[in-house]
């Protein structure tokens, strides 16, 4: 229905959007795809395709460099490697401390579940793998495409002498190494923006975890209500980048992280992306003024 739409608004024969038609619109996180697809039958206007179409052609394009052949996937490797060292300290700094808080929710929403397995997707450098001992987990696996930030993470988990309960391990996100039905749990902080095809990661998470078992999200959004809204496009797109420029190995990172936040589909946009993979009791709690959203979901 939508296509048909497109064409006729665009007249297909001469308009240079055609390419744009097989894009996944549905994991767009813009209000146009939004009203279109989920809201209304509404026949968008050429300028409407326009910008989606723009939209489109944008998110693509966000990596974590230019001018190289390297996949997203690949870069992101790389990034978070050059990184790792000072990742933890800009993080505390960037965030002013709130993540801490935010993965503590995380830990309280899964303790009532009280799941015996679970797997940290992106655990980095281990943080929340660490702070979810306090569920009373007997097995945790932190898994990540970075060793450079697995070390970092196994160096803390020697520290706190928790080697017994959590194991870290190099892996692709998109292509887990696990049997189906393995984990009571999975968990993603600050990660699922970051693969290369959100779908695939998804349903490689939804294909490990038992029956019931719980998916739990943390990941940044943008903020809703003015002036929330504008203070935080202004923080991540000129006062992040330069922080990272100014304190990190890769001057580049941090404005992939800025980009990369600043353009994923986030409420309900990404709650239906969910349902769409076939988790049930979708849901999400914005946190702190809506610069972060924690997602729930079932298989």
């Amino acid at each position: 229905m939508f296509k048909a739409h497109f064409v006729k608004v665009c007249n297909f024969q001469s308009s240079k959007l055609h390419k744009f038609i097989g894009l996944p619109f549905k994991t767009l996180g813009v209000k146009t795809m939004y009203r279109f697809l989920y809201c209304s039958n509404a026949m968008p206007t050429l300028d409407e395709i326009v910008s989606l179409a723009k939209f489109a052609e944008m998110t693509k394009k966000i990596t974590p460099y230019s001018n190289t052949e390297l996949g997203k996937k690949e870069q992101v490797t790389k990034m978070f490697d050059t990184i790792s060292n000072t990742y933890d300290g800009l993080n505390r700094v960037i965030s002013f401390g709130i993540d801490v808080k935010w993965r503590k929710r995380v830990v309280a929403i899964l303790s009532k579940r009280q799941p015996k397995s679970i797997l940290d997707i992106a655990t980095g450098t281990g943080d929340l793998a660490i702070e979810m001992t306090k569920t009373g987990a007997d097995s945790i696996v932190g898994l990540d495409i970075s060793a450079g930030m697995l070390e970092v993470g196994q160096r803390k988990v020697n520290e706190k002498n928790l080697a017994d309960t959590i194991s870290m391990v190099v892996g692709d996100s998109e292509n887990l190494s696990f049997e189906d039905d393995s984990f009571d749990a999975v968990t993603v902080a600050f990660g699922v923006r970051n693969f290369e095809n959100l779908e695939k990661g998804l349903s490689e998470i939804r294909r490990v975890l038992k029956p019931s078992g719980v998916l739990v999200i943390l990941e940044t959004a943008v903020p809703k209500k003015s002036p929330y809204r504008q203070g935080y496009r202004f923080y991540t797109k000129n006062i992040l980048p330069l922080i990272g420029k100014l304190f990190s190995k890769d001057k580049s990172a941090y404005t992939y992280l800025s980009e990369s936040a600043s353009v994923f589909p986030c409420g309900e946009n990404f709650n239906n992306i969910l349902r769409k993979i076939g988790f049930i009791d979708v849901t999400d709690e914005p946190q702190t003024l809506g610069v972060a959203s924690i997602y729930i979901a079932t298989k």
